[in-house]
């Protein structure tokens, strides 16, 4: 009897010990996985943009930095949302910041949408800005960007601010229009 506690006891202990090693493992792989995903979403999203801007290419490799999500939106009557990951990439140092994204909208509709963000910052204070202290966007944006330096290499771009520029794409395309009403992009504190 004394024998068959002494074994209920420690099995219990290799129990708790495994539970103790593996979880950290376990949570570590759903961690890389996570990341995995997010890298495919932007190596993907970015083969997309340079199919059907292929000058968008030498803009990133040339910018400080730039960041790509992921939004699955849907908005039902008068109230829509959505929400998003990606990752920004800083081109000077090759460091990459997994970041998410959330939007609230008011207005009128009614659907469901999914599309990809490509932020593209001329500066690497604006593109840390946008790391450190995030950013949020509440107007509607209409426009292709163009300037002297770029030219047409910024055709099918909006122009959020002066060395700020945001890639639109959908299924069917680059949107000339963005609507971003109280969307809100932070750094995601899981997969950093």
């Amino acid at each position: 009897m004394k024998v068959k506690r002494e074994c209920v006891g420690l099995m219990a202990i290799i129990f708790i010990l495994t539970c103790l090693f593996v979880s950290p493992a376990f949570s570590l792989s759903k961690k890389e996985k996570m990341r995995k995903e997010i890298r495919i979403m932007v190596q993907n999203t970015l083969s997309k943009l340079y199919r059907f801007q292929p000058q968008a290419k030498d803009v990133l490799r040339k910018a400080a930095g730039y960041a790509v999500f992921s939004n699955f939106g849907m908005k039902i009557f008068l109230l829509g949302g959505g929400k998003g990951e990606g990752l920004a990439h800083n081109n000077r140092t090759g460091q990459d910041v997994f970041m998410k994204m959330v939007e609230i909208q008011g207005g009128l509709g009614l659907g469901i949408k999914k599309f990809s963000l490509v932020w593209v910052f001329q500066k690497e204070k604006d593109f840390n800005e946008f790391i450190d202290t995030g950013l949020e966007l509440s107007a509607q944006y209409t426009a292709a960007a163009k300037d002297g330096k770029a030219g047409d290499a910024l055709a099918g771009a909006i122009t959020i601010r002066p060395g700020v520029w945001l890639y639109q794409l959908t299924e069917k395309g680059l949107a000339l229009e963005l609507t971003a009403k109280g969307t809100k992009y932070y750094k995601d504190s899981d997969l950093n």
